[in-house]
């Protein structure tokens, strides 16, 4: 039996390329409580390069952009809006979803809070540094 060691260095050349890049990239990212307490400051909402909705955080450090975890938000006492992961925003009668999940929800977030940097720790994802 001959031994196939060309494809077993190349599997395991793979797999610690790969162990390398996960580490790498996991090693950047920050939470948005700890760059906060850092003194970074907190922008508008705006769109990211995947079309994804967040906010950029600048700091002495540079800027982070920090992904929305919000999929629904408060527009007035009539309307919501759902916010689809591509970014956008489709309306939603907030009647009918009251009645559907039996009454209002008070953990909904105001968009205009969303738009201005008004956002709790709890409707922000993962943050990653801005390149250029």
């Amino acid at each position: 039996m001959s031994f196939p060691t060309k494809s077993v260095y190349r599997l395991l050349i793979g797999v610690f390329a790969a162990s390398l890049a996960f580490q790498a990239g996991s090693a950047f990212a920050e939470s948005y409580q700890g760059l906060l307490k850092k003194g970074y400051t907190v922008g508008k909402m705006s769109q990211g390069k995947s079309g994804s909705l967040g906010w950029v955080l600048t700091g002495k450090d540079g800027k982070q952009f920090c992904k929305s975890k919000v999929s629904l938000a408060v527009v007035d006492k009539k309307t919501l809006v759902s916010i689809l992961a591509s970014g956008r925003m489709v309306k939603v009668d907030r009647a009918t979803f009251e009645a559907g999940i039996g009454g209002p929800d008070p953990s909904l977030p105001l968009l205009s809070d969303l738009k201005a940097g008004r956002v709790g720790p709890q409707h922000v994802g993962a943050c990653t540094p801005l390149r250029g």
